[in-house]
């Protein structure tokens, strides 16, 4: 999926550019130690990789590297988008987002069961929240809307708003002051949410929504337009949320992400909290 902020780059005809953009931004963040290129002390320009210093990394013609870069080369081969992954230093969700973007990423068939159970599925993924005792569990769609919450949920983070929705978290985060102070750590979870939305984009080409998401991210909030610019990646499945409660206190919650088996990209988000700690015994109260 092309999603783009602001004017597009040169190349292509003015025409949205992704493999351009990912590539560039990923080659001025690698540096030529990290990628094995020896500098001999020489002064350089820029940090990051010239793109002949990719292209031979790659090992392809350095004309070919810049024509793809510039959205001239199209339909590139799996085995060359491997290989810039490889040497950009790409993690998995990044290379997996690339071959996304490149159209060489293998299609994920779903299960005959699943799209047979395709019409009654929705009710019943998005009604698995009531059933987690003590747990904060949200059924969201692809682009973060909220589908359902269960009690413990809707207080720990969206008690605080007026309107009945719907809501969507991505928007709240960067928009919605209370929202933004209940995360300690409001950075690292904004970068967090706009790495996971991008890998969405490219798992779902067509979506309009998240292209409507991400058009009116940039547009009302420059923190969000900054970060999408920098092309972060990574499929959000597990870690750590650092909330301060307005009337619950400091809560460390650890969440883990459950994706719907139809592939469609709906996810339940579940916080849990180990036994006897404060912020298990706060869920508890919760439900």
């Amino acid at each position: 999926m092309t999603v783009q902020c602001a004017r597009q780059p040169a190349g292509g005809q003015g025409k949205p550019n992704p493999i351009g953009d990912f590539l560039r931004a990923h080659r001025a963040r690698i540096t030529p130690d990290q990628a094995g290129i020896p500098s001999y002390g020489t002064i350089r320009r820029v940090p990051g990789l010239r793109r002949e210093e990719l292209a031979q990394l790659a090992g392809v013609s350095v004309n070919y590297y810049i024509r793809l870069e510039q959205g001239e080369a199209v339909n590139p081969s799996s085995g060359i988008i491997t290989a810039l992954a490889r040497a950009l230093n790409l993690d998995g969700d990044a290379t997996g987002y690339l071959h996304n973007i490149a159209g060489t990423a293998q299609p994920i068939q779903g299960s005959s069961a699943a799209r047979e159970s395709e019409a009654g599925m929705t009710f019943t993924f998005d009604r698995l929240v009531e059933h987690m005792p003590g747990t904060a569990a949200i059924a969201l769609s692809a682009t973060n809307d909220v589908l359902a919450c269960n009690r413990p949920a809707y207080e720990l983070f969206f008690s605080h708003l007026t309107d009945s929705g719907p809501w969507n978290t991505h928007r709240l985060l960067f928009t919605d002051p209370a929202t933004r102070d209940l995360y300690r750590h409001w950075r690292e979870e904004a970068a967090l949410a706009v790495a996971s939305l991008r890998f969405h984009a490219a798992a779902a080409p067509g979506d309009t929504a998240v292209t409507e998401l991400v058009g009116e991210l940039c547009v009302t909030s420059s923190e969000f337009a900054e970060l999408w610019a920098e092309h972060p990646v990574r499929r959000c499945t597990r870690g750590t949320k650092h909330l301060r409660h307005p009337d619950l206190g400091d809560l460390d919650v650890e969440y883990q992400v459950l994706h719907a088996p139809d592939g469609d990209g709906r996810r339940v988000l579940v916080h849990t909290a180990p036994p006897g700690t404060p912020a298990a015994d706060t869920l508890g109260l919760l439900a």
